[in-house]
C-alpha cells in the first residue's frame, strides 16, 4: 500500500513513516523546513519528499494520505486530496489500524514524563527478552531511534493528550487501544486545545476507560486528579509513589540487588484490599541521590522486592522508573532483567542531556516547559551537581506557558535556581495583556524574591548575556519545547 504523508517531517510523522516502511508499505511525503535530524532520517530510510506543499506530489495518486497535526486547512495538497476524495486519515488511525489491533499495547500518557517513562518501558522490556516494537516521542538513546518493529506482540506507545488532526479534535491516546494503560500524572496543559481544567480530566478519564478488565492501569499516586479518575478503571489498579528520600551513607538495609521474586498481584492481591486504593501499591523507598544517578528499594504490596540503580536522578525519575516497572511486570518481564534494564538506561534526547562543557561550565539542555517540570528539572539538576551555581534559561513557548495564570506558578518554580533569564515570547500576539505572561512582571517578582533575573527578549543575545558572568563548575540548563531558535 502506498501512504502519503502530508508534514511528513513532524516527529510523529517521521517515526509513522518508519514504521510503515518496515512493515514493508511505500512511503512518500511531503513538507516546508526539511532540516537535520528528520531530513537525515528520512534520507536514511530511502523515504522520498518534498520540500514544499504541492498538489503535484499527489501524482500518481497514493493508496491513502496522512494528513499531519499541524496541517489545517488552506494547505494547497491537503485542498488536492480533499478536492480529488482522496482517502485520507491521521497519524494516529493509521498506527492503531496498522499496528496496534493485534498486540497488546503499553500506552503511557499523562501531562509529565511520558516520553521518559516510554522509553524505560521499552528498554526494560527488552532487556528481559521481550522484543517489544516501539513508538517513542524522542530518540531513546538505548535505540537510537525513536521507532522500531518486530514480531513481538508487545507495542510500547507514547500517548499524547494532543488533538489529532484538524478533522479529529481528540487526543491521539483516544485512538491507542491500552491494554496496560499508564497515567504518570494529570496537571492542566495545552491550554490551546482545552477550554478547562474539566475538558483536561474528561481527556484522560476516557483514556482509562479504554483499557479492558483483563488489562492494567498504572496510576500514578502522588496526582490528586489521577487518584479521583483511576477508581473508575474496569481493569486492575497497579498504583506508585515514593517513599522517602535519604542523602548518600543514609539509606535504609537493602536487600543485594537482584534478589526477590516479583509475585502476581492477582494470585496473590490480599483479602480485603482497599480497592480505593488508599495507599500506592509499587513504592519506592530509601531513595538516593548522587551524581552518578538515584538507588533505591522497590516495594509491593509492602514486599521488598530489591534493591535497583539508574542513571537518572530526581524524584520524578523515580516515578517514571517505578510507572515503568509496574507496566513491565503487568507483562510478564522478569526482575532480573527489570534491574539490568534500569542499571543500563541511558535515558532520551533533551531530557536533561548534557551538551558539553567548555571551561567548567556544563550545559545541560530540557524539554521542560510546564511550571511542574521546571521546578522538578532544577531540582534533579542540582541533586546530580550538588554545590555548583545553577543557571536556568527558560523559553515560555507554549500556550501554556505563556497564559497569566501560569505567571506565579513559574515564579516559584524557578526561584529553585540561583539565577534565571527568561528569553522572549513565542508569538506573544497568542493573548491579550490582560491573559498573556508578563515577562518583565515576572523576572521583576523573581529578583524580589532574592534570585538575579533577566529578561533577553531576543534569543539570539542570550549566549552573549550569559558568556561574561559564567565561571567554572556552572551549570546552565535551557529549558523549552522548542529550539531555542538553535542557540
Amino acid at each position: 500500500m502506498h501512504y502519503h504523508l502530508i508534514g511528513i517531517a513532524g516527529t510523529a510523522m517521521g517515526s509513522l513513516a518508519g514504521l510503515l516502511r518496515e512493515a514493508g508499505h511505500t512511503v512518500t511525503g511531503s513538507d516546508e523546513g526539511v532540516y537535520p535530524p528528520m531530513s537525515t532520517l528520512l534520507d536514511d530510510l530511502g523515504i522520498p519528499y518534498a520540500r514544499r506543499f504541492d498538489p503535484a506530489n499527489l501524482d500518481p495518486a497514493p493508496d491513502v494520505v496522512v494528513v499531519g497535526n499541524a496541517v489545517s486547512r488552506g494547505n494547497p495538497e491537503l485542498e488536492a486530496a480533499l478536492e480529488r476524495r482522496l482517502r485520507y486519515t491521521s497519524a494516529a488511525a493509521t498506527v492503531k489500524r496498522e499496528f496496534l489491533w493485534d498486540r497488546r499495547v503499553l500506552a503511557v500518557a499523562g501531562t509529565h514524563g511520558k516520553t521518559t517513562t516510554t522509553a524505560i518501558l521499552a528498554w526494560l522490556l527488552e532487556s528481559a527478552g521481550l522484543e517489544p516494537s516501539f513508538l517513542i516521542g524522542g530518540v531513546a538513546e538505548n535505540f537510537g531511534t525513536s521507532f522500531r518493529l518486530t514480531d513481538s506482540d508487545l507495542f510500547v506507545i507514547e500517548a499524547d493528550e494532543y488533538d489529532t488532526a484538524y478533522f479529529d479534535k481528540g487526543p491521539k491516546m483516544w485512538h491507542y487501544l491500552p491494554h496496560v494503560a499508564v497515567v504518570t500524572n494529570i496537571e492542566f496543559d495545552h491550554a490551546d486545545i482545552y477550554r478547562d481544567d474539566e475538558a483536561y480530566r474528561f481527556a484522560f478519564s476516557r483514556f482509562i476507560n479504554l483499557t479492558p478488565g483483563n488489562g492494567t492501569l498504572v496510576a500514578g499516586w502522588e496526582s490528586p486528579v489521577v487518584r479521583e479518575l483511576a477508581p473508575r478503571s474496569f481493569a486492575p489498579v497497579e498504583s506508585f509513589g515514593l517513599g522517602e528520600a535519604t542523602v548518600p551513607g543514609e539509606a535504609a538495609e537493602r536487600r543485594p540487588p537482584g534478589t526477590g521474586e516479583v509475585r502476581s498481584d492477582r494470585a496473590t492481591e490480599p483479602e480485603g484490599l482497599d480497592r480505593t486504593l488508599a495507599h500506592p501499591r509499587w513504592r519506592a523507598d530509601g531513595i538516593e541521590y548522587g551524581a552518578e544517578g538515584a538507588l533505591f528499594n522497590v516495594y509491593h504490596d509492602g514486599e521488598c522486592l530489591g534493591d535497583v540503580t539508574t542513571p537518572l536522578t530526581g524524584a520524578f525519575n523515580v516515578r517514571n522508573c517505578l510507572a515503568a516497572i509496574a507496566a513491565a511486570v503487568a507483562v510478564g518481564a522478569e526482575w532480573d532483567g527489570i534491574v539490568e534494564g534500569l542499571r543500563t538506561f541511558r535515558s532520551v534526547r533533551r531530557r536533561m542531556e548534557i551538551r558539553g562543557e567548555v571551561d567548567g561550565v556544563t550545559v545541560i539542555d530540557d524539554f521542560a516547559h510546564h511550571p511542574t517540570a521546571v521546578r522538578e528539572t532544577i531540582e534533579a539538576v542540582r541533586q546530580r551537581f550538588g554545590g555548583r551555581r545553577v543557571i536556568a534559561v527558560f523559553e515560555p513557548r507554549s500556550y501554556t506557558a505563556q497564559r497569566r495564570d501560569f505567571q506565579e506558578p513559574y515564579r516559584s518554580a524557578l526561584n529553585g535556581a540561583d539565577e534565571v533569564v527568561l528569553a522572549g515570547l513565542f508569538h506573544p500576539e497568542r493573548y491579550d495583556a490582560d491573559s498573556g505572561m508578563d515577562p518583565d512582571a515576572l523576572v521583576a517578582d523573581i529578583a524580589a524574591d532574592g534570585t538575579p533575573a533577566r529578561y533577553v527578549p531576543e534569543t539570539g543575545a542570550i549566549v552573549g548575556v550569559l558568556a561574561p558572568g559564567l565561571r567554572s563548575r556552572d551549570v546552565v540548563l535551557f529549558m523549552s519545547n522548542g529550539g531555542f531558535g538553535g542557540v
